[in-house]
């Protein structure tokens, strides 16, 4: 290990690097501009594809242009917003399913809130899930909100500008700004809200733990089956979306990503992958592609009149200078039923 050495850097300054390395600028206002609002260290990422590899001054290719590093950084940009529409979608399915599911089948006559709230129950999941750890979180969020709640109703009650009539206005405003405030407000029990509102509040990440954690296969496969996909697929999709989805949130380079772990796919035949693309390092299964062909399959279950594939179809059309190649793309994917193209179109 070394001590960092790297000074920053000016604007002209980070020009005439790019420039030194063999990176064309043919406009350096507008260059300096995108640098300005969208940062040096950010467009790198994009830049890697036009320099020569491992080499320590990142010298470009001969004839790479600035240009070209914008536009491999747009279709990014226009692919990850497409990705997070679908992936909303998706999870706000997931969401309700867990309620349409879970809810009704463990509702008792006899038990007024095991329904509503069958997430308390321990007994709902399997020893590997850390139900407490979930408890403890909905639990502190809950404490929060209601001391939140009650610095606000002091303040108002405290202020000798309104009516009693206008400060009991103004709390029960205060009181319905979320539900975690309305519930601790008009319920003395369960100390936590009902599973439709806790379910609301979870990361994609904690909804994908929590469908794995459930003991009962056939809960999962009930959740799963919504979406046509067997239970095991389903866990291993949502992992995988977590991943994507903060990707996403982030404005984090997508389109080249290679995925930490690959997601299940269904052993139908068009599903079926190269194992490696030729002539390369690339496995489809653990790039980006492998994620479009889920996403693809769960929007038509979710959202069957969406015009998504046609979209991500059209993006790839527009950007024909992006190779890709680098996302797992096999030569032939324009045949493949998921994004059979039009015959005026081409790609």
């Amino acid at each position: 290990m070394i001590p960092f050495f790297k000074p920053s850097i000016s604007l002209d300054e980070q020009i005439a690097l790019l420039q030194q390395r063999g990176l064309s600028i043919k406009e350096p206002e507008r260059a300096k501009h995108y640098l300005e609002v969208i940062s040096f260290f950010r467009l790198s990422a994009y830049m890697r594809p036009f320099q020569k590899l491992h080499h320590e001054e990142h010298p470009f290719n001969e004839g790479s242009e600035f240009k070209q590093v914008v536009a491999l950084y747009a279709f990014d940009r226009e692919l990850r917003l497409l990705i997070m529409d679908a992936v909303e979608r998706i999870e706000v399915a997931t969401r309700s399913m867990f309620n349409n599911v879970m809810g009704p089948k463990y509702q008792k006559d006899d038990e007024p809130y095991s329904g509503s709230h069958w997430y308390i129950d321990r007994n709902h999941f399997n020893r590997n899930y850390d139900h407490n750890r979930l408890i403890k979180s909905l639990s502190d969020k809950q404490d929060k909100e209601r001391g939140i709640l009650a610095r606000e109703a002091a303040k108002i009650n405290n202020s000798p500008q309104h009516t009693p009539e206008k400060k009991a206005e103004l709390i029960n405003l205060k009181q319905r700004e979320n539900y975690c405030r309305y519930y601790v407000s008009h319920y003395n029990e369960p100390n936590l809200p009902p599973c439709w509102a806790v379910i609301e509040e979870l990361t994609l990440g904690e909804l994908s733990h929590l469908y794995k954690g459930l003991v009962k296969d056939s809960d999962r496969k009930a959740i799963a089956k919504r979406f046509n996909v067997p239970q095991d697929k389903f866990a291993s999709w949502l992992h995988t979306l977590t991943f994507i989805r903060n990707c996403c949130a982030h404005h984090a380079r997508l389109w080249n990503r290679e995925l930490p772990i690959a997601p299940k796919l269904l052993r139908d035949a068009e599903w079926q992958l190269p194992t490696v693309l030729p002539n390369s390092h690339i496995q489809p299964a653990k790039r980006l592609y492998s994620v479009l062909l889920l996403l693809a399959h769960l929007m038509k279950e979710v959202s069957p009149d969406s015009q998504w594939t046609d979209k991500l179809v059209q993006l790839i059309v527009k950007h024909p200078e992006v190779p890709v190649r680098n996302m797992g793309f096999p030569e032939n994917w324009v045949t493949h039923p998921f994004w059979a193209l039009k015959d005026d179109e081409n790609v």
